[in-house]
């Protein structure tokens, strides 16, 4: 997987991913114009995205109706002292059994996402002179 950012103007870039383009940008109390989400936004859509697809997909294959599912993620960095933090809020239907909603938060756990963010992270760092 690649993604590539490209800077446009003070704060804002081009993400490019696959033929996808989406827009970063910092909030305006930030120096940012607001032309999107911020970085820190971005990851925590991606986990509130991937959680909420694994479990859809999850879901599918058990014949499971999940119309209205929503994953809420708030998302605070770490700072001095403190871990980074990612609470999690799952809407699911009400007709969902105790059993199946204890299934869907067991296989959320699982979104590839969550699991990088659990997960020890290297870094391959290096500059190109262009």
């Amino acid at each position: 997987m690649r993604a590539t950012a490209r800077r446009l103007e003070k704060f804002r870039h081009d993400v490019k991913v696959r033929r996808h383009t989406l827009t970063a940008d910092e909030p305006l109390e930030e120096g940012g114009g607001d032309e999107g989400p911020s970085p820190q936004e971005l990851l925590a859509a991606s986990l509130a995205s991937c959680t909420a697809i694994t479990m859809e997909m999850y879901a599918k294959r058990k014949g499971w109706n999940i119309d209205g599912l929503a994953v809420d993620v708030d998302y605070r960095p770490a700072e001095r002292g403190c871990p980074t933090s990612f609470r999690l809020i799952y809407t699911m239907p009400a007709h969902l059994s105790e059993d199946q909603v204890e299934k869907l938060q067991v296989i959320a756990a699982k979104c590839p996402v969550h699991r990088t963010l659990e997960g020890e992270v290297a870094f391959d760092e290096r500059v190109v002179l262009a």
